[in-house]
């Protein structure tokens, strides 16, 4: 757990300074991947340290005030990251069915917005659903049966009424879960009828390489946790059981974000190569190369 969090950090570190470092990638796309990079470090330092102090050291208790703030941080950047790839999403089916208004319509500055707005709202319903939590009274067990502070497992060991939560949480889950995976599939199924358009196989191919890297995240963040979702509703999965596949699927897509972005997209593989050479002319050469 220590090494994937090491790994997590350096990786994300690494994307944001090769990002930083070329001008060629201050493009929309690459300000949401700016912030995914964010948000999987911010993520990852919310839950892999108590993920570590439970496992590892067998600690099984927390201050109240300190639950209430690792909830709050976990629904929040887990929200975000699902909202960012709906932003990549739109970025890549407007570069695919409408390529000669790419430009127009996406711009650094409407990126910002949109992510932005997406940052508002995950704050705001992170935000209100902990606050929800400070209302409930716990006078039965106050054991949670998850990895960190659970919002769902949490209000459900409430004694007083806790619907407005559950209200909460069908709605966060409506927005952050079930929408962008709806507006994922329907903007590539829009982007599947756009390379039946394109006249040659490479032409075809071209365009869908853009979008490998996007799919491989969106695979690896949404698909751990569908089948825990199915595997929960159609048979009984043992609370241990549903901890690891929850944790592994929280943990492991920030680790291979960073590893995706710099082995399947071409800009960013460019941008290693050329700061690799720079490296080695200054080892070689002791000559500075300019960073163009």
């Amino acid at each position: 757990m220590c090494l994937i969090y090491v790994v997590t950090i350096l990786g994300n570190f690494f994307i944001l300074f090769i990002i930083y470092m070329e001008r060629s990638l201050h493009t929309p796309k690459y300000v949401a991947v700016c912030n995914i990079a964010i948000v999987d470090v911010c993520g990852s330092t919310a839950i892999i340290p108590k993920l570590i102090d439970t496992f590892l050291f067998d600690s099984q208790f927390i201050r109240y005030e300190a639950c209430l703030a690792n909830m709050c941080f976990v629904l929040f950047f887990s929200s975000l990251q699902s909202l960012i790839l709906v932003a990549l999403a739109y970025d890549r089916f407007v570069a695919i069915c409408f390529p000669l208004r790419y430009h127009a319509i996406i711009t650094n500055t409407s990126m910002v917005v949109i992510l932005a707005v997406m940052w508002a709202i995950a704050a705001l319903v992170a935000i209100t659903a902990t606050l929800l939590v400070t209302r409930l009274s716990f006078c039965r067990s106050i054991v949670i049966n998850s990895y960190f502070c659970d919002y769902g497992p949490a209000f459900h060991l409430a004694c007083n009424d806790n619907s407005p939560n559950f209200i909460v949480a069908t709605f966060g889950t409506t927005i952050f879960f079930v929408a962008p995976v709806a507006v994922i599939v329907l903007s590539y199924v829009c982007i599947i009828f756009a390379l039946l358009k394109i006249a040659t196989h490479e032409g075809r191919l071209k365009a869908m390489g853009t979008c490998t890297s996007h799919l491989l995240l969106v695979a690896i963040f949404y698909l751990p946790i569908c089948a825990t979702y199915i595997a929960t509703l159609s048979s009984t999965i043992h609370p241990n059981a549903r901890i690891i596949n929850t944790s592994l699927a929280c943990v492991i897509p920030p680790m291979l974000n960073p590893i995706i972005y710099s082995l399947k997209t071409e800009e960013i593989m460019s941008t290693i190569k050329k700061l690799y050479k720079t490296m080695n002319n200054l080892n070689s050469h002791g000559d500075i190369e300019i960073w163009r």
